[in-house]
């Protein structure tokens, strides 16, 4: 997702919520009280705001997995509070957190779920499974026939993905869908998710609690007080250096210009390109390229251009073959990740840079602290939009 196209065009929206309310007997206040709420075409609006508040609630009301108690739901220009809400579901698609895959049925069967209900042709159906894994990045031929239990917590979580794109809805609604999932593979998935949303441009309403993955995921985002009542409605920088009033500041929490490391990916800053040295150049000539370099480390890169390990001289100095001197990168970035990512994986690398590759593994440059800096000091003051 591009930093510079954050900003939604609202014409028509494709989900309107016109004072929307929801009410539970027994209870004194309203779950979400008179919420009017617009999501246009292609956007990820992103709910977010402290436990209890009512997002997931927001959430299920507009495919209607809650009934409201009054105001109205659009859906495509078309008032869909009192029709089929069966017919709404099969239109929409619906994520969760425990993904809710059905265990006694294959992978193949758990995304062939909505299609087989709009009985769809088995050929079609067939091809839009395997379609649908390779795009989330499953080999067909090798998760087609699996079972649930059979996959890792992300792998189960990519096929609740491709289970809500089954019939290819316009709409996809997203509860908290990586929240169960480890830091590092949830990084990956939010990563893989945005790739497949600037190809596909779904209409998207995700729900979080967490502000660091509201700012990374959303178009906008809806900040949320009780009973859903919006806080700040604006994109995410909009937000982060202009925060509406003091309980906006409070959920952002410290340290608010940092998470716009969140809206910068590696391919929209200018890499660096230090030193490259090769398995087959000898000592003395590493040593003698390094001095002469006002790089303090080289990339080490194989024979295919994969970086594999960095290079400095007092490591040189010490060693008697570069394998010896080299400290492993054990982790790469692509294009798509966030300065974020960036600043997570140079922390911990010993050279304290990281090395930037393409999807097939081949080095493209390094990030630096410098490239992280440069672009902090130029993000905007507040209220300078």
């Amino acid at each position: 997702m591009n930093f510079d196209n954050k900003e939604i065009k609202m014409t028509t929206p494709t989900i309107a919520l016109e004072s929307v309310t929801k009410k539970y007997s027994g209870v004194d206040k309203p779950a979400v009280d008179r919420l009017s709420l617009e999501v246009a075409a292609g956007e990820i609006l992103v709910l977010v705001g402290p436990s209890g508040c009512g997002k997931s609630t927001t959430l299920r009301l507009i495919n209607r997995m809650i009934e409201p108690t009054s105001g109205r739901i659009i859906y495509e220009g078309e008032d869909v509070t009192e029709g089929d809400p069966n017919e709404l579901r099969r239109r929409m698609g619906y994520v969760i957190q425990q993904v809710g895959l059905f265990p006694h049925r294959t992978i193949a069967e758990n995304i062939a779920t909505v299609p087989k209900l709009l009985k769809w042709p088995k050929n079609k159906i067939n091809d839009r499974v395997d379609e649908l894994l390779e795009l989330t990045g499953m080999d067909p031929s090798v998760y087609r026939d699996r079972y649930p239990k059979e996959l890792s917590g992300g792998q189960a979580q990519r096929v609740g993905v491709a289970r809500a794109l089954g019939a290819d809805p316009d709409v996809l609604l997203m509860d908290e869908p990586f929240g169960a999932i480890d830091p590092i593979t949830r990084d990956r998935l939010q990563n893989e998710f945005l790739r497949l949303q600037a190809e596909l441009k779904k209409t998207i309403v995700f729900v979080t609690h967490d502000i660091d993955e509201a700012v990374k995921m959303g178009d906008r985002i809806a900040i949320l007080r009780d009973q859903s009542e919006i806080a700040q409605l604006d994109a995410p920088e909009v937000i982060l250096t202009d925060p509406a009033d003091s309980f906006v500041e409070n959920f952002l929490g410290s340290g608010a210009i940092l998470k716009t490391l969140t809206l910068r990916r590696l391919r929209d800053i200018e890499l660096s390109h230090p030193l490259e040295i090769s398995r087959s150049t000898n000592r003395t000539d590493a040593l003698a390229q390094l001095h002469d370099s006002h790089f303090p480390y080289a990339v080490l890169l194989d024979d295919s251009r994969h970086p594999v390990a960095w290079v400095d001289e007092r490591a040189l100095n010490r060693s008697e073959s570069l394998d010896t001197a080299a400290a492993r990168i054990t982790v790469q970035l692509q294009p798509e990740d966030t300065l974020q990512d960036a600043l997570s994986s140079m922390l911990q690398s010993s050279a304290g840079m990281s090395a930037v590759v393409d999807s097939r593994g081949n080095y493209l440059g390094t990030c630096t602290i410098e490239s992280l800096a440069s672009m902090l000091i130029s993000q905007p003051s507040n209220g300078d939009h």
